[in-house]
């Protein structure tokens, strides 16, 4: 029987386990998604349900939802846009102290439309996101106290891909984030529509050495990284070329729009050892968007919380599991939830029907 109620003394060497205001800071785009009700399509639909998101609030608001407390550095428009957005993150447990406000004539939140597959219509989405508040976002006007405040610091390559102003904020972040002793986690979260590959590559290369956690797919690692070979020799790449800690990379199997596979591997380099797990079968997909941000999330927490990659990996995978079954960029599971989840799926006998 697995239990994660109580803390392992065995932490991992490397990962700051003394107290601070933050466990975890991140740093991206906060957009406003804009959805038709459930498998209605854009082009001919009257209606839209209104979210926030965004790959950095994502990983936040799950390691928060857990049980961790996290913050979020973004800047957002000074209207009624930006205040549903506040709203939002409070709600769902991130602090909103190092929320930036633009109160210029510019002022906008960077918007998506997202439409819902069926097979075999594949999912749509539209980005208008040109020019949001976020991409005018200042060193100056982060306050200089946040660098000691976090065990964390968490980023992505959307972040970084974006445009330059918001590239140079976030390799600056992590580097005054690194000098200040905090772990570096990284998402590299390759999006073709963004930046070529060539770009990506040479960018995100430069920054791999301040990285401690990273998480990269097996289709980035080949085709944007040029990576060739067996996928636990190119994870361990990471680690032998650039000094990284921990390297994760998921594993699924998309059976249909509405149904998947999902598990994953993580490498700890201080051990040399993999972590894996049978996958969680036939997941009712209601909404993947999200599901890979709350994978990174449970890792996280995993890595924070107990200092256990095997763990991390078992939230990881619970938590990006349990993601598709809500609507939504943000999840909403508790740890109580994904503790019984994780359990359930470790267990070799039936699963009562009681609990609950």
């Amino acid at each position: 029987v697995l239990c994660y109620t109580e803390i392992e003394n065995n932490r991992m060497e490397g990962f700051p386990m003394e107290k601070k205001a933050f466990d975890l800071i991140t740093f991206g785009e906060i957009m406003l998604r804009l959805s038709p009700p459930r498998h209605a399509r854009i082009v001919d639909g009257d209606i839209f349900e209104k979210r926030a998101g965004g790959a950095e609030l994502n990983v936040a608001s799950g390691v928060a939802l857990l049980g961790l407390r996290t913050g979020i550095v973004s800047k957002l428009p000074q209207n009624e846009l930006g205040t549903f957005i506040k709203n939002r993150i409070r709600f769902v447990g991130v602090s909103d102290d190092y929320l930036i406000y633009d109160d210029t004539p510019d002022a906008r939140l960077g918007l998506y439309y997202y439409e819902m597959g069926a097979a075999p219509r594949k999912p749509t989405i539209v980005y208008d996101r040109h020019q949001a508040s976020v991409t005018r976002i200042k060193m100056s006007e982060i306050p200089e106290d946040i660098y000691h405040s976090a065990r964390m610091f968490h980023t992505s390559g959307i972040s970084l891909a974006l445009c330059q102003n918001m590239q140079n904020v976030a390799v600056e972040l992590i580097r005054r984030f690194k000098s200040a002793g905090a772990t570096i986690s990284f998402d590299v979260n390759y999006r073709a529509n963004l930046w070529g590959e060539e770009e990506a590559r040479k960018t995100i290369e430069e920054i791999l050495p301040l990285v401690d956690v990273l998480f990269v797919s097996e289709e980035t690692s080949r085709r944007m990284f040029k990576k060739t070979g067996d996928l636990k020799d190119i994870m361990k790449s990471y680690a032998t070329d650039y000094g990284v800690k921990i390297v994760a990379t998921t594993q699924r199997t998309v059976i249909s729009p509405r149904k998947h596979n999902f598990t994953s591997i993580v490498y700890d380099a201080r051990s040399d050892k993999f972590y894996t797990e049978a996958p969680y079968n036939d997941i009712d997909v209601i909404d993947r968007i999200g599901s890979g941000d709350a994978y990174v999330a449970g890792v996280l927490f995993g890595l924070l919380k107990y200092g256990d990659p095997e763990k991390a990996m078992q939230f990881g995978n619970a938590t990006s599991s349990v993601k598709n079954t809500v609507p939504g960029d943000l999840p909403s599971s508790d740890f109580k939830e994904i503790d019984r989840i994780i359990h359930e799926h470790h267990s070799t006998g039936p699963v009562s029907e009681m609990n609950r």
